[in-house]
């Protein structure tokens, strides 16, 4: 989509979005009940269902760059929209970058139109969300024999299609063989196959998360998304940029906090005047911007990175674990800045959802722990010096080195036996 096409459809759907979703927050998510049959339609309308989708499929087509402004926004208006949408798009991003010709001609035009949706199944109640998958597929002359079970599941209510990472090798968890998994698509209807409804959750209630019992489900062999053994690439390849795309998520709650504290600040009086002229408040709200700030160009980094196809797992990992900390400490600071009001739903302002709906954030594509291990793996095989940190393209000029400079390395062995040493005196 071309920069001015973009420019108009954007604005296009934000007016939507503010117009008419953004009025149906409170209630949906008080209800616990999302207006499928009035919303729907209109994420058709719009082409939300397509985002990610290629033009000659029916989608939108947008790039990382471009999609990105639209998961902020869908967090400033409704986070419950924006967990519905990103789960949708993700995994039909998934079928359009590792499925074949054949499986993108058979899932990706229903996934634009919204007449089909695929949920993300991965994550397991006694397991992580990678190597250790114990969901197991077995092969039975033409069909594969499913079981197993997926919770945290997103969009599993009305979802007709399951995206679910399977084991297919037969050895055993512990050998952590990349080429066992695999990633088959599950009709809803199939046989043998149950959802259980989750828990209410702490915000983003409306299309509940469900639990996925697999128990002896037969789907074709041709349900596989890619070839056998590409479950792990299908699953968390798509983390790296669905990561980028939760810290987008951070930044619209965190940007609307930092809307209402600002707004807050400049109507609120104590003593004959707006706290706004209060040293205290001017310097929450300036630490507020700085991180707002900071987040919006690590996004801008990784997207572009994404869309030119470069390796970005370290930078992918910071900006989701800097999206959450950053939506964290601002949506607390605007807590603090708003005082009891905050406290009260929708009195005046929607903080006290906003501050529930971003937590969602922290389990979505690997915990903060999780994305430190990652940071911490890629730093330790990155070249020096580290792209990261450099303005322009990394450089060391020849006989230096960025730790030591010109400096022979250092004698960390401390070669001298001091015992040795000490008992000659």
């Amino acid at each position: 989509m071309n920069n001015d096409t973009y420019e108009i459809y954007r604005r296009q759907v934000f007016d939507f979005l503010w117009q008419e979703v953004e009025p149906l927050a409170a209630g949906i998510e008080q209800s616990g009940v999302f207006p499928r049959d009035e919303l729907f339609p209109k994420f058709r309308e719009h082409g939300l269902w397509g985002l990610l989708i290629p033009e000659c499929y029916g989608g939108k087509g947008l790039t990382t760059k471009q999609y990105l402004p639209f998961l902020a926004e869908f967090s400033k208006v409704a986070g419950v929209v924006r967990v519905l949408l990103h789960v949708h798009n993700t995994s039909a991003r998934a079928v359009a970058s590792y499925g074949t010709e054949a499986q993108k001609e058979w899932l990706l035009p229903a996934l634009a139109q919204g007449k089909s949706s695929l949920t993300f199944a991965i994550t397991e109640p006694n397991s992580g969300s990678g190597m250790d998958v114990a969901c197991q597929a077995v092969r039975d002359g033409s069909e594969w024999i499913v079981t197993g079970t997926k919770h945290y599941i997103t969009n599993a209510g009305f979802a007709d299609l399951h995206l679910v990472c399977c084991r297919t090798h037969e050895e055993p968890v512990v050998h952590h063989n990349r080429r066992a998994l695999t990633a088959l698509v599950i009709p809803a209807e199939t046989a043998d196959f149950t959802i259980e409804p989750m828990p209410r959750m702490m915000g983003n209630n409306g299309p509940h998360h469900g639990i996925l019992h697999f128990d002896g489900a037969r789907v074709p062999l041709d349900s596989i998304i890619g070839a056998e053994g590409d479950g792990l690439e299908v699953f968390l390849g798509e983390l790296e940029p669905s990561r980028a795309f939760v810290a987008a998520s951070s930044l619209g709650a965190a940007e609307r906090a930092l809307e209402i504290a600002i707004d807050f600040s400049k109507h609120r009086k104590t003593f004959s005047k707006t706290i706004a002229a209060r040293p205290s408040i001017q310097s929450e709200l300036a630490e507020m911007a700085r991180d707002v700030y900071a987040l919006k160009l690590i996004l801008e980094d990784v997207a572009e990175k994404i869309d030119k196809a470069q390796d970005c797992a370290l930078e992918a990992s910071i900006a989701k674990l800097t999206g959450l900390e950053t939506v964290m400490r601002v949506t607390d600071k605007a807590l603090d800045v708003t005082g009891g009001r905050a406290y009260f739903t929708d009195y005046p302002y929607p903080l006290e959802r906003i501050y529930r709906e971003a937590r969602i954030n922290l389990a979505e594509e690997g915990t903060p722990s999780i994305q430190r291990l990652v940071m911490a793996r890629a730093l330790l095989e990155q070249p020096t010096p580290l792209a990261i940190g450099t303005l322009g393209d990394p450089y060391q000029p020849a006989g230096t080195n960025p730790a030591l400079g010109m400096n022979s390395p250092a004698d960390l062995a401390y070669a001298h036996d001091h015992k040795s040493k000490n008992r000659s005196k």
